[in-house]
Parts: structure tokens; C-alpha cells; sequence
């Protein structure tokens, strides 16, 4: 007996939802209708389901307002079986990317909900629209033959990263007539993921973005000739720069808007540089910061060969177009994370760098980022810097620190948001002596908000003062948190950082992670002195695979209380956290592409080493008694800072016996084998 085929009922899904529009008043528009430009122009740039380029036609589209004024994009996806409304994966989001990271457009084209979330990823990457809606809906017949829908409605937005959440369970799509659709907005935004959610989303991302970076850096790197690295960073600050954009102000800048053009003043590199120049304005950024800025990116936006038009299309906008299509969607989504030093050192890994050089390159890991503000006690009303600072990515963390404590502690929501810039405008200070580094610190902050007023292109150890550079520049810096990764070729493996930056603080803390050898015997006379106004706390031994494929460098990461000599009773806490939880391998030998993974409660381990600095062996769990040592320095030394936890040598009772016991095996063991010689000898 043949099985008869189930025939798809797509078309009445279809049928029976527009029908639902059409009784709810919504201005919706087909597959092949046009919804408005941006919403059309983004559909097209990107990728489509099948993994080309454009195509991409939601079955129904509208553009709804709400109360406020705000628009909402809904995009609306059919298909007509039973088994086909999503694909989620082991954590419940929408399964849209495998493994090794890149799109799953078998999910994606199959599944309703995995595309409607898909559509709603291009508008994240393309448009100004933060907040879309995306619904999927299939259905098939029951036994009766009567047509049964599912409906699956989900969020997609900046705040989850693009990946989506589940709204409700609904029967029909009444929420989004005119009368139901405020209650359904105000619905949507109480929606909020938990702290483990938006760190394993958070992960998820910046793997992507890692894959993302390797796939661009080559790109350019193989298909763009005459770029050096500094063009590259220009570039690439320029296009982001460009593009974002400022809601209800300034459009982003679009590849459609670069025509090639050879006309004096209107050529690609001047009509991005146009745009930079108008978004730092609207950011009321001061006005030498803005103008070093636009000098710094001029050269490269200008330079005659990347504006040469070749077959009909300059390499600038070429580039540009590379950027916006591989990483835009990330940059856009407002990810808490140091971007731009995932960049740094995707492009620094092309360039023949010395093996010190490349260790003074080196990006900081988020997850220590985050253990070194910790460790550094800042809060709020903290004023924290950096005197190396590379792509900020310390400050990115301290700011994002900052803001999730005033948001956990302040309850009138004026004052939180009067907070929030008071912390970017006046809290952070970064200095960077490198111009094209510098660059990318000003961008990271930029995208985080624009914490970018005192980020200084500078150098700490001659010219900086302690003074802002910025606004009131009589006005000193009132540090009270200090971290940094310096780099390891400097003075004293960098400890000549740690002692200009400590002796302009009054009081406060103080973390660095540094070369180990800084600590036994490399800058012995710098920490001779940093002793004689600062405190240790803490030394930790990190991993040594910490910086795997980067570096080969052990590290120390030392903490210090600002203000207060350290004497000799003073009791310092050493951790020797080699095992972290964290599995790591070299990214080209890495499974699925993934070089970290959390193995032995990763998470967990790090906060109990901020918790053993501040509070002692008490907070002992997963790290072991071996693991945490409390003893003391000699302040006059300086080479004994990477202590370990003594050995007991005295032998007990029990050593005693197993000795007897072996040796006494051992004896035995040579009786017999004598025992078997003479036997063989004697041919018995």
C-alpha cells in the first residue's frame, strides 16, 4: 500500500492569517509588497535563507506605532505542516546557528518561527529599528479535516542579542489590532532574561563575532591590496562610526549612499567622512576630541587609492560593504563586550610582531576583565583608569560594573539615567600612546555608549599630569580603582605603570594582571617603592594557557590597597588559580571552532577568587586548601610576591608504613627473581 503524501496546507495558513489582518484594520503588506525603504533595502543586503545574498520576503510585513510613537516592525513567516512552527535548541532559543557558529539554514529555511527570526536579524543588522516582532504560523488538518494552526510569536531585539524570546502562547494574532496592540507593547518590554542568560547569550555572540572578524580580517587581508593596518583600523572605525547612526537624527550611512563617484567632494572616502563628522557632533563630543578624531581618520578616508574607481566601484566602498555585511548585526546589538579588541587582535594577527611585542598586544579576556574590576572594588561612585589602556576593554568593563550597580541600587529612573552619563562623561579615564589603538578605544566606548570623553592619546609615563583632559582641564582625576594589563616589555615587565598610576591616588584599589616575573625578581626596585604607599592584598596565580595562541607569558595578577604602606605583619593572600574551569585550546585546532569552553564550573570559580581577596578561606569551595596560601612579604624586598601554599615534609606514621611496605615488596620481588635464575640454571 502506498503512503499517500501529506500535502502542505501553506496556502490556506496564509489565507486565514491575512484574513485575521485584514479584520484587525493592519496596513500589512505581502512577500512582494514594499513595506518602506530601510525596512526593503535591509531585507535585500541580507543573507537570505538559503544562504545567498538578499531574497529575503517575509509572507506578511507591517510597520505598527505605538502610544509613545515608537515604531515596531512585524514580520510574519507561514508554512503548512504540522511539525514545522520552530526549531529550538537545548536551551530554548530559537536553534538559527550550528555549532561551529555559523547560520543553520536548514533550521532556518524550514522552520516558520527560525525565520521570521532570521528577517528580524536583518533589521538589526541594517536598520535603526531596535525592536521587532517575528511570527511564525503553520498549521495542518485534523482528522475532521478541519485546518488547526500554531502560532509561535517571539521578540527579537538589542536586548537579547538578536536571538529572541518567547512572548506567550497565542490562538490568533489579535494583539495586534489598534486597540489591544499598547497592552501588548507594554507586555513585550517586561520581558527580561536572567543574569545566566544574558552571559551565555553574551558568549554565544562573541564566538560569532570571532568567527566574524577571522572570516573579514582574511578577506581583506588576501582581496584588498595597499591597506596597511593602520588603514584597516581606520576603516573600520570610520564604516561602524558611520553607520550607527542617531535615532530620529542621523539615518546610517548605507553602501547605497557611497556612489564611487570622482567628483571632488563627493567621493566615497569624503561622504563617510562627512558622516562621521555629523554623528560625533550629535554626540556632543568636545570639540578637540572631535576634530583629532576626524584628522586621525582623514588620511586614510581620503587617500587617493582607496577612492580610485575600478570597474565602476572604489575600494573604500568595497570594504565598507565587507564591514557593514560581516559584522554589523553585532556592533548594533549593543553587546556589553570589548569589540574592538576582538578586532585589535584579529588584525595584530597578520602582523610579523617580536614575541615581546606580540605579548604587549595582547587582549585581555573578558571574564578576567571582569575579575580584575572586581577584585579593583568598583562600584557606582567609583572613578576608575587606565594607563594602557589598548582597545579599553578594562574600562568596558568597569563601566559596564558601574552601570549594573547604580541600576541595582538607584530606584527614580531620572536619576539612574543622569547617573548613567555622569559615569561615561566623568568616570573613566584610558590613556593610549598608540594612535591606531587609540582609535579603537575611542570606538569601543563610543559603542557602548560613549564613555569615549577621557579616553587620551597620551603617554602616561612623560606627559600626563592626573589631570581630565576633557571639560575642566584644572581639575584632577579622583582615582579610586586602577586596572591594567600592561605591556610586559616595558620598565620592570610594566610595573613602572603600576607605580606612576598608584603614586597619584589618595586612596582606593588596585588590580593588574602582569608578567609573574614582575613579582620574583624583573622590577624589584619598583615594587620596593610602590610598598611604601600601597598595601598587597592578593597574589593569584593565573593559567598558563590563559593567553593560549596569543602568548606564551605566566601570569600574576596583584592587588593592592591604595594608600596605606605594607608592613611586614600585613597577611597577603596567594591563590593559585592554574585551574580556572575554562578548557582552552589554539582557535585552528579548536572543536567547532570553539578554543574556550566552561568545564568545571568556570563561572562560579572566578567569583570565589574576588570573594577570597575581600573575605578570606571561608569562601573556600570550589578551589581546594592547597590552592589558597595566607602569608606574608618582606616590604623591603620586592622579589617575593609569587608565593605558593609550604609543604608539610615532616614524614608521619602512615609515610613510615607504606616505605616498609614497599620496600619490603621490592625485596621479596628480588628473592623470587633470584630464586628464578638459579632455577633455570639448574634446568629445573
Amino acid at each position: 500500500m502506498v503512503k499517500r503524501e501529506i500535502q502542505s496546507v501553506e496556502p490556506n495558513v496564509a489565507d486565514k492569517v491575512n484574513g485575521w489582518l485584514r479584520s484587525y484594520g493592519v496596513d500589512y503588506r505581502l512577500e512582494q509588497e514594499s513595506l518602506n525603504t530601510e525596512i526593503d533595502t535591509a531585507l535585500n543586503e541580507y543573507f537570505s535563507k538559503q544562504g545567498g545574498v538578499g531574497g529575503n520576503r517575509p509572507d506578511a510585513k507591517a510597520l505598527l506605532q505605538d502610544e509613545h510613537g515608537d515604531f515596531w516592525p512585524v514580520l510574519i513567516e507561514y508554512k503548512g505542516y504540522k511539525d514545522k512552527l520552530e526549531k529550538l535548541d537545548a536551551d530554548g532559543h530559537v536553534d538559527n546557528h550550528k555549532k561551529n557558529h555559523e547560520p543553520n539554514f536548514a533550521n532556518i529555511n524550514a522552520y516558520a518561527v527560525n525565520g521570521a527570526v532570521h528577517y528580524a536579524n536583518a533589521l538589526l543588522h541594517y536598520t535603526a529599528y531596535t525592536n521587532v516582532i517575528a511570527i511564525g504560523a503553520t498549521g495542518y488538518r485534523d482528522a475532521s479535516g478541519e485546518l488547526q494552526l500554531q502560532i509561535g510569536v517571539y521578540f527579537v531585539s538589542k536586548s537579547n542579542f538578536g536571538v529572541g524570546q518567547k512572548i506567550g502562547e497565542f490562538s490568533d494574532l489579535s494583539f495586534l489590532r489598534p486597540d489591544n496592540f499598547n497592552a501588548f507593547v507594554q507586555r513585550v518590554l517586561t520581558l527580561q532574561l536572567s543574569a545566566e542568560e544574558i552571559e551565555a547569550l553574551k558568549a554565544q555572540r562573541e564566538r560569532e563575532i570571532d568567527a566574524s572578524l577571522v572570516k573579514l580580517n582574511n578577506d581583506i587581508y588576501q582581496n584588498e591590496k595597499g591597506l596597511g593596518e593602520n588603514d584597516r583600523v581606520y576603516l573600520v572605525a570610520a564604516t561602524i562610526i558611520a553607520t550607527l547612526g542617531v535615532p530620529g537624527k542621523l539615518p546610517p550611512l548605507e553602501k547605497s549612499d557611497l556612489r564611487s563617484s570622482s567628483v571632488p567632494g563627493d567621493t566615497d572616502g569624503e561622504i563617510v567622512l562627512r558622516r562621521v563628522r555629523n554623528f560625533l557632533d550629535l554626540k556632543q563630543l568636545p570639540k578637540e576630541k572631535r576634530d583629532m578624531i576626524a584628522r586621525t581618520l582623514q588620511n586614510t578616508l581620503t587617500a587617493e587609492n582607496v577612492n580610485k574607481v575600478e570597474n565602476g566601484e572604489t575600494q573604500l566602498k568595497r570594504v565598507f560593504s565587507k564591514i557593514v555585511d560581516d559584522l554589523g548585526i553585532y556592533y548594533k546589538i549593543g553587546l556589553t563586550t570589548d569589540f574592538t579588541g576582538k578586532l585589535f587582535n584579529e588584525m595584530y594577527s597578520w602582523l610579523g610582531f617580536t614575541q615581546d611585542k606580540l605579548n604587549d598586544v595582547v587582549l585581555t579576556p573578558s571574564y578576567v576583565a571582569k575579575l580584575l574590576v572586581k577584585l579593583a572594588r568598583v562600584n557606582k561612585d567609583s572613578y576608575v583608569w587606565d594607563f594602557a589602556t589598548g582597545s579599553a576593554g578594562l574600562l568596558v568593563a568597569a563601566m559596564n560594573e558601574m552601570m549594573n550597580d547604580a541600576k541595582e541600587t538607584i530606584t527614580s529612573a531620572d536619576e539612574l539615567q543622569a547617573k548613567y552619563a555622569r559615569i561615561k562623561a566623568e568616570q573613566l579615564l584610558g590613556l593610549e600612546i598608540l594612535p591606531s589603538v587609540y582609535m579603537l578605544a575611542v570606538l569601543n566606548m563610543i559603542l557602548m555608549g560613549d564613555g569615549s570623553s577621557n579616553i587620551i592619546n597620551d603617554d602616561s609615563l612623560k606627559n600626563f599630569t592626573g589631570n581630565y583632559e576633557y571639560g575642566n582641564k584644572d581639575a584632577k582625576f579622583p582615582a579610586t580603582a586602577f586596572v591594567l594589563n600592561p605591556p610586559y616589555s616595558a620598565k620592570g615587565n610594566g610595573m613602572v605603570f603600576v607605580e606612576r598610576a598608584l603614586a597619584m591616588m589618595n586612596s582606593g584599589y588596585a588590580a593588574i594582571i602582569i608578567q609573574n616575573s614582575a613579582g620574583s625578581g624583573k622590577a624589584t626596585e619598583y615594587n620596593q617603592r610602590i610598598l611604601k604607599h600601597s598595601t598587597l592584598l592578593a597574589s593569584i596565580k593565573m593559567p598558563i594557557d590563559l593567553f593560549i595562541g596569543k602568548s606564551s607569558v605566566q601570569t600574576q595578577i596583584y592587588v593592592f590597597r591604595v594608600g596605606e604602606s605594607h608592613k611586614s605583619d600585613d597577611v597577603v593572600r596567594f591563590i593559585d588559580f592554574s585551574e580556572d574551569g575554562y578548557k582552552r585550546a589554539n582557535r585552528k585546532k579548536a572543536k567547532s571552532g570553539v578554543n574556550l569552553r566552561n568545564v568545571d564550573h568556570a563561572l562560579e570559580r572566578y567569583q570565589e577568587v574576588a570573594d577570597l581577596v575581600r573575605f578570606g578561606a571561608k569562601k573556600l569551595h570550589y578551589l581546594s586548601e592547597s590552592d589558597y596560601y595566607e602569608g606574608t612579604i618582606d616590604p623591603t624586598s620586592g622579589n617575593d610576591w609569587n608565593q605558593s601554599a609550604p609543604i608539610d615534609t615532616t614524614p608521619t606514621l602512615d609515610d613510615f608504613k607504606k616505605t616498609v611496605s614497599d620496600y619490603l615488596a621490592w625485596e621479596v620481588s628480588n628473592i623470587l627473581k633470584q630464586q628464578n635464575r638459579e632455577d633455570e640454571r639448574l634446568g629445573k
